[in-house]
């Protein structure tokens, strides 16, 4: 098939429980029909790669028919024959899972040893489902909510102080004592009778101020631990055009909200709360980051999110510009001209294959997603 230089792709909804009825319709122009809409995927993700309108052809196998020619040779020599981001809009309207993500070289031996012992990669117990690691930046299209890293120790004592919970003196006492960060994650994940220190944590929850996290897993979650452990974590409302980027051993979990959402493409997820999934305790405590993170919102130069890894960068766009692919441009409202016919409406995207940039014009919000250029690292 001749390799299309510019093409509009059809985004594929994900259906999960936790997501919004009326978010994604609504960005899409059609009416809600009540059930909830979590996530809207635009890529080459080998499980619901997008479509290329108008056709019964998806990216993915564009991709597969000449790398070199979608993609660059420069791309391929990086990534291998793949795209290797996925753009998504994500809608929440209930908690998803607190979770962590490994880093390359933990999910390629992670994946390895896996495949070793005979773990099928469906199991529901298997930690590394791909040799891929999953760094995500999420910018907020709404006032967005989302737990992002551990607090500073000095906050969560002062905090901790301020509740004067005796079911929590465990969590004040290892806080105050080596490695911190570490012992206290540990101690809850661990704890001896999680049914009572739950309880007794989510009698004092508030709808707002710093217990609200509290408040939303244990309404959310009922009796999971995952409501403990945010009161190490940093609860952030992002306000729109405002993002947070989760690196390799950042934990976090995402609230309430719509934005857009680009991470490298991969499935591996290792769960620690609000979550009936497995939880692999010991996997989780090699991976995690147990550093402090102050600042948890990640930010932009210029209208684009640079990250520390080659895989991805986002970048807002309201006027005009260029764009060298491979990128996927994804409109917002208004509308976006891409190349000298393509028009990008709200909620629909275009794939810009490898060559020279293209011309782009926006009227309204745009967000343009593409591989990290080596300068930017």
């Amino acid at each position: 098939m001749p390799q299309p230089r510019i093409a509009p792709l059809v985004g594929v909804p994900r259906r999960y429980d936790w997501g919004s009825p009326t978010a994604i319709p609504r960005l899409l122009g059609v009416e809600p029909d009540g059930t909830p809409v979590a996530e809207l995927w635009f890529g080459a993700h080998p499980d619901d790669p997008s479509g290329i309108d108008g056709s019964d052809i998806a990216l993915d196998a564009v991709i597969a028919e000449d790398a070199d020619a979608t993609l660059g040779a420069g791309v391929v020599e990086r990534f291998g024959p793949r795209l290797p981001f996925l753009l998504k809009v994500l809608a929440a309207d209930k908690a998803l899972s607190m979770q962590v993500h490994p880093d390359l070289a933990q999910a390629q031996a992670g994946f390895a040893a896996e495949d070793a012992a005979g773990v099928a990669r469906t199991a529901p117990h298997r930690n590394y489902r791909d040799a891929n690691h999953k760094p995500e930046l999420l910018c907020a299209l709404t006032p967005f909510e989302a737990l992002c890293g551990f607090r500073p120790v000095a906050r969560t004592l002062a905090l901790l102080d301020e509740l004067a919970l005796p079911e929590l003196d465990f969590l004040a006492e290892r806080l105050r004592g080596p490695d911190p960060l570490r012992a206290a994650f540990t101690a809850v994940l661990t704890h001896d009778d999680p049914a009572a220190l739950v309880a007794a944590v989510a009698a004092r929850a508030t709808t707002e101020g710093p217990l609200r996290p509290v408040f939303v897993a244990a309404h959310d979650f009922p009796g999971d631990i995952g409501a403990v452990l945010t009161l190490l974590l940093n609860h952030v409302v992002l306000e729109p055009g405002e993002a947070i980027y989760l690196g390799a051993g950042n934990v976090h979990a995402y609230l309430r909200g719509t934005g857009v959402e680009i991470m490298a493409s991969s499935d591996n997820v290792l769960r620690c709360g609000l979550t009936p999934k497995h939880v692999d305790v010991d996997e989780l405590l090699r991976i995690t980051d147990f550093r402090e993170l102050a600042e948890p919102r990640w930010h932009d130069v210029g209208g684009t999110f640079s990250v520390p890894v080659p895989d991805f960068r986002l970048t807002r766009s309201t006027g005009r510009g260029e764009i060298a692919g491979p990128a996927i441009v994804l409109c917002i409202d208004g509308s976006v001209s891409v190349g000298p016919g393509e028009i990008v409406l709200p909620g629909r995207a275009a794939f810009v294959g490898a060559g020279a940039a293209v011309p782009m014009s926006v009227l309204g919000t745009a967000f343009v997603a593409s591989v990290s250029p080596p300068s930017d690292r």
